[in-house]
Order: structure tokens, then C-alpha cells, then sequence
């Protein structure tokens, strides 16, 4: 698999975030499996302040990439700036954060559909850029830093996260002993674009990197089931005909297979926490 064949890197991600339904059933199920690793909007919203100070507070949040407004509605509730945008590529991501976040807070909520390439936002205005799991969905990632180093307020941060680029592979491998998709192990990681290995360097092109941080998540899925429940939501496999998208199908699949017992993952968390070069605290 080549850049252009990952699903990530779509010219339109509507497949993948047309309706919230999907991404909703891929986090439930990781969020169902999870037993390590902390909250990353929290994590986010902590960085956030441990890395401002009492002359430059956390007033105006642009939440790149906002997906269902997770990550928007903890850093309304924990910063309580005076302005958050809430920004998504994705018009149904756009419309279910705005509902998710809700304008009863004290803060001022924007929500704006763009590609990140182009932030539809002033120059120099943000105290906070926080970009979590969505520049991976770039080809040219160093454009759209380009992009969060012009919003941002010379004496702002920018928050990053991402994963490591073999996030999961432990249902990679699954997936092939169990013969329904034989290349998935040599397939292209959907985080190749910008990954733990790659962020901190990325960041260094546009900004001074303050902090990195990288923290293992581990994953216990309670049986095949539950395993096909995220993988029906990954684009990255290849399943025969019928199985695509059907969690109850995968399964059955599975357990013709493979024998129905728990099955552990990991993935690598990635936080790069950044501010524009020169700029003093």
C-alpha cells in the first residue's frame, strides 16, 4: 500500500466520518477494551496548562480535527476559555460536537467546517492550538503545522497527538491468522503520515518544541466479538466479499478461526506540546 491507497489520506474522508455512527462504534469498542492509559482530552487540557502561565492564560482554543467534540467539551469544562472553535473537515463531525459541546458553558463555541490545510481563522489569535488524531490525515502534514503556527498567538502552544505507526497490531495479526485479510501486516499503517516516530520532528519545522511525551494504552477486547466490532470500523483491512463493515459476520468469521478467547492490543499515545519559535515565557 502506497500513500495514496491509505484510506486516511483520501481526497474525501466522507467514507470514514460522513455519519458519526462509525467513528462512534470504532471508539466504543477501544474505549470498551481499554485498561491503561490515561483520558487524552485530559491529558490535552493538563499539558495545556502546565505549559501557560499567569501572563499568557488559556482565553482562545482552536480544537483542530474536533471529531464528536470530545476533546472540545473537556477543554470547555477544565480551561474555560472565553472562545473555543471547534474545527472538522467532517460537516456530520461539525454538527454532532456542536450538539455534544452545546453553547451552555461560559465560554463562546464556534463550529466550522475546513480542511485544515486552509484554517478559515485569524492570524495570531489562539492561545491554544490542540490537534488530537487527525494530522495523520495529511499528506503534507507540514502544511497544516504551517497553518496552526499562523493562528497561533506568539505566545500560545500547540498541543499534538497522534500514535505510533503500529498501533493495534495485534489485530493485524489476528486478522491474518484467521485468513481474512493475508496482507494486513505489510499494509500501510493508517498513522504513517504522522506518527510517534515522526511528530516531534514534524513539530521542529514550524515551532520550538517544548515537551514530549509518549505513554503505552493497552487494550484487553473480552472475545472475537468484541474484536470484530472495532475491526468492521477500520478501514485499513481488505475482508472478503460480505464481511466489510459486518461486526456479526467478522465474528462468525473469527470464531470458525480462531480460538474465542480475550485478545490484548496496545497502541503507543504520542503528546508533542509546542510554541512559536523565539517566543518567550
Amino acid at each position: 500500500m502506497n500513500g495514496s491507497d491509505n484510506p486516511f489520506l483520501a481526497p474525501s474522508l466522507e467514507s470514514l466520518y460522513g455519519g458519526a455512527d462509525r467513528l462512534a462504534a470504532r471508539t466504543s469498542a477501544l474505549g470498551l477494551a481499554k485498561v491503561s492509559g490515561r483520558s487524552v482530552p485530559l491529558t490535552i487540557a493538563q499539558l495545556a496548562v502546565e505549559h501557560s502561565s499567569a501572563d499568557t492564560p488559556v482565553r482562545v482554543v482552536a480544537d483542530i480535527g474536533c471529531g464528536r467534540g470530545t476533546s472540545s467539551q473537556v477543554l470547555v469544562e477544565r480551561l474555560c476559555p472565553s472562545r473555543l472553535t471547534a474545527v472538522d473537515a467532517s460537516r456530520a463531525m461539525v454538527a454532532t460536537a456542536r450538539e455534544r459541546v452545546g453553547t451552555t458553558s461560559g465560554s463562546k463555541t464556534d463550529f466550522v467546517q475546513a480542511d485544515f490545510h486552509h484554517l478559515p481563522l485569524k492570524a495570531g489569535t489562539y492561545d491554544l492550538v490542540s490537534a488530537a488524531f487527525c494530522l495523520y490525515h495529511s499528506a503534507r502534514p507540514s502544511q497544516v503545522l504551517a497553518e496552526f503556527a499562523r493562528v497561533l498567538d506568539r505566545r500560545g502552544v500547540v498541543i499534538l497527538v497522534t500514535k505510533s505507526a503500529d498501533s493495534y497490531r495485534e489485530l493485524d495479526s489476528l486478522v491474518v491468522s484467521a485468513g481474512l485479510d493475508p496482507d494486513a501486516l505489510h499494509r500501510e499503517s493508517l498513522y504513517a503520515a504522522a506518527h510517534s516516530g515522526n511528530i516531534a520532528s514534524l513539530a521542529a519545522g514550524a515551532f520550538d518544541v517544548l515537551h514530549v511525551e509518549h505513554e503505552e494504552h493497552c487494550f484487553r477486547f473480552t472475545d472475537l466479538a468484541h474484536v470484530a466490532a472495532y475491526v468492521a470500523t477500520n478501514p485499513k483491512y481488505h475482508l472478503p466479499p460480505g464481511l466489510s463493515g459486518d461486526a456479526e459476520a467478522i465474528s462468525e468469521a473469527l470464531r470458525l478461526r480462531l480460538p474465542d478467547v480475550p485478545v490484548a492490543a496496545s497502541s503507543v499515545v504520542t503528546y508533542v506540546v509546542a510554541r512559536p519559535p523565539g517566543a518567550r515565557r
